[in-house]
């Protein structure tokens, strides 16, 4: 893996030559991880003029979940409690006599920017911009392997727990029970905080798990995302409890089921992000439902469960190979029910299969 973080960090370098930068701080921690291998607290890592250096404070980080750091880069550890790296890696920075020194402003408090000028101040302090972050946009295949690793994972979580006795649980506690299921599976652990809306909860965008109890009728909404070596990928899945399903609730989830199959068949190398959001946008746009549709019908996902590229109706820019994103249509209907489907693929060309989906728990509706 030495050589992938030294390939990565060269790319970086090449883009910041460039841009007329002779070095460069990333501070923000994925993209740290991304170059470095790993992120410990509060690390930064320069990419200098004669030398990379990962700088941090404390005694190293050895849990597995966080990474190791690449064994060429040299670490540099920030003497006292009170030490900032980004500061501190400015100085190198200058000791490594560069001129200028490209950081994330996105990323930097206005009091951090100003301490990093006034270390160095002969160093000339440019915008790095989402160079790192559109680095990572196409994934390789080892990074691959870890969402789809952690999406069996997040499958095998949500399949156990529909075969238990649900009616009468609460939100929370299912949603408690999938993150715990998650662990023990081998996750790192959640993507991010799992959604479980039952009954009208379901018709809330957004819902929070609750202390509501699962009825027999309800529609059971649930997404979920498990993180593997630092990877985060994500599912979701409506059912419905109980008894067979009503009419209202076959036509909503069919509706549902129709526009996310159209998004996931749109995902073909060259795609415009725009026009993957339309082919499912308009499914639902077309049965009445424009109002109220979430802004985006996908996004990236990666060493964050939110990444570039967004699949939205303004987006610019279109799709690579190899570059993993969710198609997560819904439609909800306030004080009744909604439905939501969501699935992590990654994009094939039609020689390779087309997408491949990562997700695979059935999108039937089943009634439980």
């Amino acid at each position: 893996m030495s050589e992938v973080y030294a390939t990565r960090r060269s790319r970086l370098r090449d883009h910041c030559q460039a841009g007329g930068s002779q070095s460069a701080l990333v501070t923000r921690p994925a993209n740290v991880r991304y170059l470095a291998g790993a992120a410990p607290k509060n690390a930064v890592l320069l990419i200098g003029r004669t030398e990379d250096v990962l700088v941090c404070t404390g005694p190293p980080d050895d849990r597995p979940a966080e990474g190791r750091p690449d064994e060429a880069l040299r670490v540099h550890r920030v003497p006292g409690a009170g030490g900032d790296p980004a500061v501190a890696a400015a100085d190198l920075a200058g000791g490594q006599r560069a001129e200028s020194l490209a950081v994330e402003e996105h990323h930097l408090t206005v009091a951090r920017y100003r301490a990093i000028g006034s270390v160095a101040p002969r160093l000339r302090l440019a915008e790095l911009g989402g160079a790192v972050e559109q680095l990572r946009v196409v994934k390789d295949e080892e990074e691959i392997s870890c969402l789809r690793i952690g999406a069996e994972i997040a499958d095998q979580a949500l399949g156990e727990l529909l075969e238990s006795i649900l009616v009468g649980r609460t939100e929370r506690h299912l949603a408690l029970e999938l993150e715990r299921r998650l662990v023990d599976h081998g996750a790192d652990g959640p993507a991010f905080p799992t959604s479980v809306a039952t009954g009208p909860n379901s018709g809330r965008r957004g819902h929070r798990p609750t202390d509501r109890r699962v009825e027999e009728g309800d529609f059971l909404s649930v997404c979920l995302g498990a993180t593997y070596r630092g990877y985060r990928c994500e599912i979701g899945r409506t059912f419905v409890i109980g008894t067979s399903p009503a009419d209202w609730q076959i036509e909503l989830y069919d509706l549902v089921f129709a526009a996310q199959r159209a998004g996931r068949e749109s995902l073909v190398p060259g795609a415009a992000y725009r026009d993957v959001d339309r082919a499912a946008r308009q499914v639902l746009d077309s049965a009445g439902h424009a109002e109220g549709l979430p802004p985006l019908t996908g996004h990236g996902v990666g060493l964050e469960i939110d990444e570039d590229p967004q699949l939205g109706p303004a987006a610019m820019g279109k799709l690579d190979a190899c570059v993993p994103v969710t198609v997560e249509p819904g439609v909800h209907l306030p004080g009744r029910g909604g439905v939501r489907i969501d699935d992590t693929l990654v994009v094939r060309p039609e020689a390779d299969g087309g997408p491949e989906l990562l997700t695979i728990t059935t999108k039937e509706l089943l009634a439980l």
